[in-house]
């Protein structure tokens, strides 16, 4: 009887590593908007840092276990433990969140671990001399943990039947409610950057007339869009603003097939999350799926200065904007941009309106621009708007200016694309100070991410005085760029993650002159 109880410990020991790395797992699947592919696609790239480095020592168990006694089930026990300790959740920048999908999932993988360890205890086990070596508990259970990550894969996969009963019994009901409101207006807006700004633009300006619902924050996903209607939409809401994100082909149309848009936003089109848009045509489908489901006498709203959107043809009424453009309908003029906000003339009707802000930069200037155009052609007058543009406030994370001490930081650190990047540069130079750039580069652009991170480095020195990277692997290409414009390689820092970047900041010496810090782009914890 008593030969039992190390083999229980161990399981035991075993279970709680397991756990631990399972939730590990389930953090990035949640990261990855539990999209299978996109967690393979990780998994591929991160096998070893992420497995082979939480699990090296649990390579020593089977030896120990199987060939040194009691001894060794006793080190493989501790073994276990240790790797459970280490591998507990850390903090992170956007931590694992409980929701229910997420306890089903972890029953789920519950019974798959329970199945493990029951399968490990009924392989027979051999005698060598007069010790009893238990194959399943020595070999089955140290193998499992570098296979973790497709437990997580399988619990979704058992779970898949209840998840899409469950998601379309919300989906059907955010539709009733959509339905029960004809006289609701929606407008979606997407784009490879800008749509949440002219978001958050466009309510504002809207609010003077109407009574206006939008997605919260990042809320972009079809998931996302039905909690905000389920959770938030009331019948004295008069205009409904859905931002549409998109990883995949099909993503917008089915968020689309859900609320259907009278009105749509085009705010950009761009080489983002090329790695599973695989082109930048595919890109440029998708985005056009927001076109293709308005009716045939409904408004598209496009950023004409960008010039993937120009290339195709609009398909449905068109309401052009753009800066310094006057084959747009609305298009900003006498732009006025400095370190204290941004000034702009709009002409309608043959009078020229000027509008001032707090917010900073060009980029800043055409969302605002684009917002005008839809408020506008949604009724609200060209008078009403100047107030409203200039009580808007910076997005949280998006060219965003926060003051303190001696520093002035620009946040634009919730996302970056090679536009929006060199748009956050061109900022950084309207001010008078020691310029510093604190990123970690852009991701999601497929092949060609080392070229437009190197492209980057050599924007970067051409405005920057000091450059401090985040992460020694996305840190080489625009190390590169900076280099190969001639950037100074010791004032060129590369630090291990933003805290460690941020104290390299508090240690420059300006000799009294502010600095000025751009925080280009954040990564999340799966890259």
């Amino acid at each position: 009887m008593f030969e039992w109880i190390p083999m229980m410990l161990l399981v035991i020991s075993w279970a709680a590593s397991f756990v631990m790395l399972a939730l590990y797992n389930l953090h990035i699947f949640q990261l990855n908007s539990y999209k299978p592919h996109e967690q393979r696609a990780w998994f591929q790239k991160n096998f070893l840092p992420a497995f082979i480095g939480r699990n090296l020592g649990v390579l020593l168990a089977p030896w120990l276990t199987l060939f040194c006694g009691k001894v060794g089930m006793i080190l493989s026990i501790l073994l276990f433990a240790v790797t459970a300790y280490l591998g507990r959740p850390r903090k992170a920048k956007k931590p694992l969140v409980y929701t229910a999908r997420v306890k089903r999932m972890l029953v789920s993988l519950g019974v798959l671990m329970l199945l493990t360890a029951i399968v490990a205890l009924l392989i027979p086990s051999v005698w060598i001399g007069s010790w009893k070596i238990p194959l399943g508990v020595g070999i089955l259970l140290p193998l499992s943990h570098f296979v973790a990550g497709y437990y997580v894969l399988a619990a979704n996969w058992v779970n898949r039947p209840i998840e899409r009963s469950i998601n379309n019994w919300y989906i059907n009901d955010a539709k009733r409610m959509l339905r029960e409101m004809p006289s609701l207006k929606v407008v979606g807006i997407t784009g490879s950057y800008g749509k949440t700004s002219v978001k958050f633009f466009l309510r504002k300006l809207l609010s003077a007339k109407y009574n206006v619902l939008m997605t919260p924050e990042s809320y972009n996903t079809t998931m996302g869009v039905v909690k905000t209607v389920r959770m938030s939409l009331r019948p004295t809401h008069e205009i409904f603003l859905c931002e549409m994100g998109a990883r995949n082909i099909g993503d917008i149309k089915e968020i689309c097939d859900i609320v259907s848009p009278r009105y749509g936003v085009l705010t950009s089109i761009g080489p983002q999350h090329l790695e599973s848009f695989k082109s930048i045509d595919n890109v440029i489908k998708t985005k056009f799926e927001l076109r293709d489901a308005l009716p045939q006498d409904g408004t598209v709203f496009l950023n004409w200065d960008n010039e993937y959107i120009r290339s195709q043809n609009p398909g449905r009424p068109a309401v052009k904007y753009g800066i310094e453009r006057e084959d747009a309908d609305y298009f900003a003029r006498d732009i006025s941009v400095s370190a204290e906000g941004s000034s702009f003339t709009i002409a309608r009707d043959g009078k020229d309106y000027r509008f001032t802000t707090r917010l900073i930069g060009a980029h800043n200037v055409l969302n605002i621009t684009g917002a005008i155009a839809a408020a506008n052609t949604l009724g609200v007058p060209m008078e009403d708007l100047i107030p409203q543009v200039r009580q808007l406030e910076s997005v949280p994370h998006r060219l965003q200016l926060i003051r303190g001490g001696s520093s002035l930081i620009i946040d634009d650190a919730y996302n970056s694309n090679p536009s929006g990047a060199k748009a956050a540069l061109d900022t950084l130079g309207q001010f008078d100070g020691v310029k510093i750039l604190v990123t970690p580069g852009m991701v999601e652009l497929g092949s060609r991410q080392e070229e437009l991170n190197r492209v980057f480095g050599s924007q970067a020195a051409a405005v920057c005085d000091y450059a401090v990277l985040v992460g020694e692997k996305h840190a080489e290409p625009i190390l590169a760029g900076l280099l190969d414009a001639g950037f100074p390689r010791e004032k060129a820092f590369v630090e291990h993650d933003l805290t460690a970047a941020l104290k390299t900041v508090e240690n420059i010496r300006t000799g009294g002159r502010q600095k000025i810090v751009l925080l280009e782009n954040d990564l999340p914890d799966n890259y």
